[in-house]
């Protein structure tokens, strides 16, 4: 038996303003450029991906299923500039068929610095998704695939059944990410791991024509995915869902061979589609998956080094958390909302001086010209964020203070 789950990510940040020392206004995010880009993306890949993928639950009635996690930064844009494409995922969300992860609200990686700020953006994510579409996640996802044995013990805790994560090598050894697997002394909470090659395959070398397999066609890859039929339970093809028709364009043939894939993948009699939480219905574990440091789905080194990897990254990301007190005790929600927008993972991402096998991966959708651009402009909204904050508690603690004088008289 090889259940094929197909998880898709949906993420655009807010993108930042240009912002030098002189500044001081608050509106940090450049409002033209994200309405710009989302309507783009909206285009090109969110309305027709999404016609098609109904089309398909339609057309095999419900035997192709899907899954979604939609940051919620996204979810706001969507409302803001295309509320066309809330509309579609509203029609998938009905069909049955789809399957609406849980991650951060912001997209951040709170969890390495705040337990507290990264369960809220959690819950958010929670209400906005059941909001939305009906449905209670049941099964989470964290930025980027972040885990660890900690990120998985967090969320059974929280009552989460699963979890998905990046099937690496250096941890997985010799056994397969085609199985489920458990944190070692958790039995309550599955994970699904990434089968990153076949992922990648769609994802990153389907319109290279470089690539020995080009042209990859759908009784290829069907193929592949049959050859795991006794060699394991699940081929879990994790992926950006601008993958279709962002990433690799219309004209690559992604719509058709996604389009064709269905028949080809349901050829074989032991074939079929599952969602994450059906996946974790039908299969049992099969041992543990030990990740006492960090992982992701990045780069070729699948580890921080994407949001972590040099000196500016590690300032900037202190320095945000830092502030975490002082923005909440200050009770000011335009402040605190962006406070959050800019923990966005993405911020990080673009001051990555990483260029070699993984340039061309971070130079996408980046809007500045060097790392170093990104740092100076982040710690310059940084700067005027903080002198905001300041003022308000300032402005507060001397109103407190009346207040008293006001009571002893």
């Amino acid at each position: 038996m090889a259940s094929v789950c197909f998880y898709f990510q949906v993420h655009q940040p807010y993108r930042l303003a240009r912002y030098s020392v002189f500044d001081s206004h608050h509106n940090y995010f450049d409002e033209q450029k994200n309405a710009e880009i989302c309507r783009k993306v909206a285009t090109k890949c969110y309305l027709p991906a999404n016609r098609l993928m109904l089309k398909l639950i339609d057309q095999y009635q419900g035997k192709f299923k899907i899954s979604y996690s939609l940051s919620g930064v996204l979810i706001d844009q969507l409302e803001q500039y295309c509320p066309e494409v809330l509309s579609t995922f509203h029609a998938l969300a009905q069909t049955g068929c789809v399957e609406f992860l849980n991650e951060t609200y912001y997209h951040s990686l709170s969890f390495l610095y705040s337990k507290e700020e990264f369960k809220t953006q959690v819950l958010k994510h929670r209400r906005k998704i059941m909001d939305l579409f009906g449905q209670e996640p049941t099964v989470f996802r964290n930025t980027e695939l972040t885990f660890n044995n900690d990120v998985a013990n967090f969320m059974s805790d929280m009552g989460y059944k699963g979890v998905i994560c990046e099937g690496a090598d250096h941890v997985l050894g010799y056994r397969s990410p085609n199985f489920l697997y458990n944190t070692p002394g958790n039995s309550d909470l599955k994970l699904l791991l990434k089968n990153y090659r076949l992922s990648d395959d769609i994802a990153f070398r389907f319109s290279n024509q470089g690539w020995p397999e080009w042209p990859l066609t759908a009784p290829k890859f069907s193929k592949w995915v049959d050859q795991v039929n006794g060699n394991g339970h699940t081929v879990n093809l994790f992926m950006d869902y601008e993958t279709i028709g962002e990433h690799q364009w219309e004209d690559t043939g992604i719509f058709e061979f996604l389009d064709h894939l269905p028949a080809e993948i349901l050829k074989h009699p032991d074939n079929n589609f599952k969602t994450p939480s059906e996946v974790i219905e039908t299969y049992d574990t099969v041992g543990d998956y030990d990740v006492p440091y960090m992982i992701s789905w990045a780069d070729m080194e699948r580890d921080l080094s994407a949001w972590l990897g040099n000196a500016m990254q590690a300032n900037a990301l202190h320095e945000i958390y830092r502030l975490e007190q002082d923005i909440k005790s200050a009770n000011d929600p335009e402040l605190l909302e962006d406070w959050r927008r800019l923990q966005t993972s993405d911020h990080f991402y673009y001051m990555c001086t990483k260029w070699f096998s993984d340039g061309d991966v971070h130079k996408y959708f980046n809007p500045y010209d060097s790392p170093y651009d990104s740092y100076i402009n982040f710690m310059n909204v940084m700067d005027n964020l903080q002198s905001r904050c300041r003022k308000i508690n300032k402005n507060a603690s001397k109103k407190n203070i009346s207040q008293m004088d006001h009571l002893a008289l």
